[in-house]
């Protein structure tokens, strides 16, 4: 009953629509599931046949191109503390990752950023806030959200392909993979922040030492 379900929602022509809306909220709101959408319907894509995978690709990458922009204009235009949920703790600390790493190495951001909720709106807010010129910067926002848009929909696909069995098991599968594979992201790029934020040598100084004892 549950495979019919997911058939009938998979060929409905409501499918890229929800989907891109979706992802849309995603960007805006963080706590809106976008890449288990992507990844729920690449798998469809296979198991089913419908949505396209071609389309599925596009409308998230669309869709996350869009919301990455809105965030942007929204850090353009009321800065970075406007609102309380701007200086919550964790938005707060990925905004001030974001600053002192978007300027130096702004493509490896954008794209790091991209696959890590948090990361991804305190980058695009401070982008929008520090006045990087919108020509360059969403160049490689609309690069980051198609990459992203072709990994979560891969994930989904190759599952699909991989794993025996009907929609439901595909796409449980294939959503538990893509949780799995964000987690390790996050904490990779956890690991490797502080190691690249740490002052170099020549910048420390020894703590004084203590006046020998009489």
């Amino acid at each position: 009953m549950i495979d019919e379900v997911l058939t009938h929602v998979a060929g409905s022509a409501w499918a890229l629509p929800l989907m891109f809306a979706l992802v849309l909220a995603d960007s805006l709101l963080v706590l809106v599931p976008g890449e288990i959408a992507v990844t729920a319907f690449g798998a469809l894509a296979v198991t089913v046949g419908s949505p396209p995978l071609l389309g599925v690709v596009l409308v998230a990458a669309l869709a996350a191109f869009l919301g990455d922009t809105i965030v942007y204009v929204v850090g353009r235009r009321v800065g970075l503390d406007r609102w309380a949920w701007m200086r919550g703790r964790r938005v707060s600390a990925a905004i001030r990752w974001a600053r002192r790493r978007l300027h130096r190495s702004s493509a490896t951001v954008v794209f790091t950023a991209r696959f890590i909720p948090f990361a991804r709106l305190a980058v695009n807010l401070t982008a929008g806030a520090s006045r990087v010129p919108a020509p360059r910067y969403l160049t490689l926002v609309a690069a980051a959200a198609t990459g992203w848009a072709v990994y979560q929909a891969a994930v989904g696909a190759i599952v699909a392909r991989l794993v025996p069995g009907g929609p439901v098991v595909a796409v449980l599968i294939s959503i538990a993979v893509a949780i799995a594979l964000g987690i390790i992201i996050d904490l990779i790029v956890t690991r490797l922040s502080p190691a690249r934020e740490t002052p170099p040598p020549e910048r420390l100084t020894p703590p004084p030492r203590s006046a020998p004892s009489a």
